[in-house]
C-alpha cells in the first residue's frame, strides 16, 4: 500500500516536524545530499536551478544522508553552517535521513518504489565500480546526489542518477515540463 508523499512524516534541518504538505501543488526535486562528497559541488547547480525556477513553482529538497561512505558525519547545525557558508543554500534542507536498506526514511521507500529506475543509469555506476565500490542494486538509492522529481499532483515524475547534474538537459527538460502542468 502507498502512502500518501504528502503526509509522511519529515523534520527539518532545525528541527521542526512536518510534512511535504506545505509543497503540495508545487514541482519537487528531492535530492540526498552530502557536504564531504566528490558530488558536493552540485551544491551550487542545486541552489542555482532553485533560484532561477523556484518563482515558477520549483522547490528543491535537500536530505542529507550519511550511507554512502560516511560522507555526511556532521550535525544538523553543522550541515546547515557548511550549506550556508560554501554554497549560500537558500533551498529547504531536512534533517539527516537514512536513503537505503531496512532503515530507510518512509519517504525514499515511497520514492523508490514510485519510480525503480533512474535516468543516467551506467556511467556512474561504473565509476563507482573503478572506485572498488559496490553500487546499490536498483532500485536503491545508488548514491549521494539521486534526484527525484515530483510533479504538482504529488506523483513521483522521474528519477535522476547522481552524476545528472542541475543543469543537465534532460533533468531541466523534465522539471520544465512538469512547471507547464497545473495541480
Amino acid at each position: 500500500m502507498s502512502q500518501n508523499l504528502y503526509e509522511i512524516p519529515l523534520t527539518s534541518i532545525q528541527g521542526t516536524a512536518q510534512t511535504l504538505e506545505r509543497f503540495k501543488g508545487k514541482v519537487l526535486l528531492v535530492v540526498n545530499v552530502a557536504s564531504k562528497c566528490g558530488l558536493t559541488p552540485q551544491y551550487e547547480g542545486l541552489e542555482k536551478l532553485y533560484e532561477r525556477k523556484h518563482a515558477e513553482g520549483l522547490e528543491v529538497l535537500g536530505f542529507p544522508s550519511n550511507d554512502f561512505l560516511g560522507q555526511e558525519p556532521g550535525t544538523e547545525a553543522e550541515i546547515q553552517e557548511f550549506c550556508k557558508l560554501t554554497y549560500d543554500v537558500k533551498f529547504p534542507l531536512f534533517s539527516k535521513v537514512t536513503v537505503v536498506g531496512d532503515k530507510k526514511h518512509p519517504l525514499y521507500r515511497e520514492l523508490t518504489h514510485a519510480f525503480p529506475a533512474a535516468t543516467g543509469e551506467g556511467p556512474m555506476r561504473a565509476r563507482l565500480q573503478g572506485y572498488g565500490i559496490n553500487p546499490n542494486p536498483v532500485p536503491e538509492v545508488q548514491w549521494n546526489f539521486e534526484k527525484f522529481l515530483i510533479g504538482r499532483d504529488g506523483r513521483v515524475a522521474g528519477r535522476f542518477t547522481p552524476d545528472v547534474t542541475a543543469d543537465d538537459p534532460r533533468l531541466v527538460q523534465a522539471i520544465d515540463a512538469e512547471l507547464a502542468k497545473q495541480a
